[in-house]
């Protein structure tokens, strides 16, 4: 695909894809960032969330897995060794634990505590959340399960096409501002429920590093469509199926959290 091809094809994307509702409105993200949430639904988003975070795990091995070339099977060792405690090592150190915002594992230092899953197990720890109590499969609800399994499906999948078409629309998905409502969300909470111990480097790590991967996503797209001759029908369906996949997590913890009802305290569901 030339120049012209690929500008062509962005313009797509943008039409078909990058107005997904799950992007363009979240209505779970929309109403966490006011902060209302009770300790009963704060405690039952990171159950969800830290399920999906281990599952992801073995979504991404299964990238690494079936890549095509070295260089994308490296490129996903990068996420996956990151997730579990490997710091980038760049030019800057961001954070003295968990490393650089931007560059590589090669030369990386691990710690046990920079893995993703510890980030959240740390955060956990205030609102009496145990491990037992986390990322197990057996607690994901439907919806969430649901969602792990699309990312097995298609962003695992054996058909590289079809992974690269779901990475790419997870990569915008998290560039889509999610974490930034997430981590105004999880502020205002702290402060409400005088909770200051409540760490929340996860999210605030993550808000960051989705902030440096956007223009890198396009980029990548570019080159792998140099590289190949592209179905863009196909790689339109396989993103906006991977979205919907998304989309049925967060409708799922929409309507829990408008279930919960904590300590005769009725769920704000606004």
């Amino acid at each position: 695909m030339d120049k012209s091809s690929f500008m062509q094809f962005k313009r797509r994307l943008g039409r078909e894809v990058l107005n997904h509702p799950v992007i363009s409105a979240n209505p779970y993200t929309r109403w966490f960032r006011q902060g209302r949430a009770t300790r009963e639904q704060a405690q039952a988003f990171l159950v969800q969330f830290s399920v999906f975070s281990n599952e992801f795990l073995f979504a991404q091995l299964r990238k690494m897995v079936n890549a095509d070339t070295l260089e994308e099977m490296r490129a996903s060792k990068e996420i996956l060794a990151n997730e579990i405690g490997v710091g980038y090592r760049g030019r800057t150190r961001d954070d003295a634990e968990l490393g650089s915002l931007v560059g590589t594992i090669e030369g990386g230092t691990f710690r046990f505590g920079a893995a993703h899953f510890e980030l959240l197990l740390r955060m956990a720890r205030p609102l009496n959340l145990t491990l037992a109590q986390l990322g197990k499969r057996r607690l994901g609800t439907p919806e969430t399960l649901h969602f792990c399994d699309e990312l097995m499906r298609l962003y695992g999948s054996e058909d590289y096409a079809v992974a690269e078409a779901a990475s790419w629309a997870v990569e915008n998905w998290a560039a889509a501002g999610f974490w930034d409502e997430l981590v105004e969300g999880w502020k205002i909470f702290r402060t409400r429920r005088n909770l200051p111990g409540l760490n929340l480097a996860f999210f605030s790590w993550h808000a960051r590093l989705e902030a440096t991967h956007a223009q890198h996503t396009w980029d990548e797209l570019e080159s792998f469509c140099r590289e190949r001759d592209v179905d863009e029908d196909a790689f339109i369906r396989n993103a906006n199926e991977m979205l919907d996949g998304v989309h049925v997590f967060w409708k799922g913890l929409d309507e829990q959290r408008q279930r919960i009802v904590e300590s005769g305290e009725l769920a704000i569901a606004s």
